[in-house]
């Protein structure tokens, strides 16, 4: 990535429509409650998401979420986030994401990903996979990760995902508590543990966390900065200034939507480059050469 032609990066992304798969409309209801509860239905291509950030000048990490086990409902290819980014390397980065239901097959699946396709990090989302972080069936796959010291970014907090449907659509919000990633962050010191989103209602236990554990960090998207605790702001002007993320969970809330808020939000001037682009160029290992991805047979 030519981190230096950016004016920042964007570290939370979502890929939400494949070009690759046919549409799958398996568990469509969830995209309608979400579409409610966000009030966006927008849902662009890769490619369209990537022309936009490119027209922006804000580099971007992108992923989907897979949860075939949890809501039957098949996954966008991580391949296909990986090729995108390939062929916008100055400034787009892919993660991927695997079910950790999947095991070592999953860990599988991460290895060939990371050293064959040139993925970057990963991420995971307890409540719509359904299941602890700290469950030890996750192990294997959090091994090849910290094999290779690559970030995981983890949904923390309340979801929009299932808000507001019969039982929630059986999602349980008590898997995205924060404080079940203190276990992984003590037996994964070699991966960098990014919290996503101010992690409502458990903003305080997030922050213990990352206080705590140094491999731990915390992205600030999925909310207008306006409507940050004036905690969360504290710290992240403080004692956690070079462990804050820009992130905005696109398509659901614009970076523009964000950066403009985020100038008004009680935010150090001297702490905003490093929320907006620098803590991520470190996370990221941007600074340093990349492993060249394996050629494409």
């Amino acid at each position: 990535m030519d981190y230096e032609n950016l004016i920042a990066i964007d570290i939370h992304t979502h890929a939400e429509v494949s070009c690759r798969n046919p549409f799958d409309n398996y568990g469509e209801e969830y995209d309608r409650a979400a579409d409610k509860y966000f009030k966006n239905g927008r849902r662009p291509t890769i490619a369209e998401t990537v022309a936009y950030y490119r027209e922006q000048k804000i580099g971007l990490v992108m992923f989907t979420v897979d949860s075939e086990s949890q809501l039957g409902r098949r996954r966008i290819p991580n391949e296909e986030i990986a090729q995108a980014a390939r062929e916008n390397s100055d400034m787009m980065v892919a993660f991927a994401s695997i079910d950790p239901h999947k095991g070592k097959m999953g860990a599988r699946e991460a290895r060939r990903l990371v050293e064959e396709e040139g993925i970057r990090g990963f991420k995971f989302h307890p409540t719509v996979q359904g299941y602890h972080p700290y469950d030890k069936m996750a192990w294997p796959i959090y091994e090849v990760i910290a094999e290779h010291q690559l970030p995981a970014i983890f949904h923390t907090g309340h979801s929009g995902i299932g808000s507001g449907m019969r039982c929630g659509g059986g999602l349980r919000l008590a898997y995205s508590n924060p404080m079940h990633l203190d276990d992984v962050a003590i037996d994964f010191p070699d991966m960098q543990i990014v919290m996503a989103h101010p992690s409502f209602p458990w903003q305080d236990e997030a922050l213990s966390v990352a206080t705590h554990k140094p491999n731990v960090w915390i992205d600030l998207s999925g909310w207008s900065p306006k409507y940050f605790p004036k905690q969360l702001v504290q710290y992240a002007n403080t004692l956690l200034k070079d462990r804050v993320l820009f992130g905005s969970d696109y398509p659901l809330i614009t970076p523009e939507r964000w950066m403009k808020d985020f100038q008004e939000a009680g935010f150090k001037p001297e702490v905003m480059p490093g929320i907006l682009k620098d803590n991520a160029v470190r996370l990221l290992g941007l600074d340093k050469k990349a492993p060249a991805a394996a050629p494409q047979t």
